[in-house]
């Protein structure tokens, strides 16, 4: 469905992408794991065309530079790490502009399925009783959520997401999760996303790329990636001790 090639993204003379390719077919969810300053967060506004790169992304063999937006919107859903809103819309307001690129003309409000996508999304989020709350008064846990519901309510093939579960207590971190695995089910569909939470990546995810400094150390899936070779080659450290050492404490 998705295919990276050769992207090399370039600050000056620091170098955050470096040559990197990868692929994301469907019904996989494809976690991009590494250290800070990996490249993880970058590479994900690569594909969501936000930052200028060389190298080649194509979506069913076209490139999506040749997409329209609204075709781009159509096809792939992009939730960022922080997002805000300086206005008071209400919840629903802001899950609703998740329609826009679905409506028949720039100043239609037709939208045949948009009513029945955002009431879907609501409850998928837990937000159906602060659907009239002003996004002004919700907490940073609450916000995130929104604009997850948002990318519900778009409807996408491919959902992108950096840090789906930032800010989010734990009871939503597995409700959201588990709602992105159920999503998946449904044919033509997949998910890219960037979770720092190793142990998330390994439950949920069916294949990585694991980064380090820009490059792919390794890709595949999701048991071949997270080898112990491979993660204390990122991280400098032995992960499956320390991971052991953090679920001890909750035996016995």
């Amino acid at each position: 469905m998705l295919q990276g090639n050769h992207l090399t993204v370039r600050y000056g003379d620091h170098t955050v992408v470096d040559d990197l390719s990868f692929h994301l077919e469907e019904g996989q969810w494809l976690m991009l794991a590494g250290p800070n300053g990996a490249g993880k967060s970058t590479l994900i506004e690569t594909v969501a065309q936000g930052v200028p790169y060389t190298g080649s992304i194509l979506w069913n063999g076209q490139d999506i530079r040749t997409l329209k937006p609204s075709q781009l919107a159509q096809r792939i859903g992009v939730l960022s790490q922080r997002n805000n809103v300086g206005y008071a819309y209400t919840v629903e307001e802001v899950v609703g502009l998740g329609r826009y690129a679905h409506r028949s003309g720039l100043f239609s409000a037709k939208d045949d399925e948009g009513k029945a996508q955002v009431e879907k999304a609501l409850e998928m989020t837990g937000l159906t009783d602060l659907r009239h709350a002003s996004m002004l008064t919700l907490s940073g846990g609450e916000t995130q959520r929104v604009f997850l519901a948002q990318v519900f309510a778009q409807n996408p093939q491919v959902l992108i997401l950096d840090e789906p579960a930032n800010h989010l207590d734990l009871k939503y971190q597995q409700h959201i999760f588990s709602l992105i695995r159920q999503w998946l089910k449904e044919p033509g569909r997949a998910v890219l996303s960037v979770v720092h939470d190793l142990s998330m990546a390994r439950k949920y995810g069916t294949h990585a790329v694991l980064m380090d400094r820009g490059k792919c150390i390794s890709q595949g899936t999701i048991g071949d990636v997270m080898t112990p070779e491979n993660l204390q080659q990122v991280y400098g450290m032995n992960v499956y001790e320390w991971m052991r050492e953090m679920l001890s404490q909750w035996q016995g």
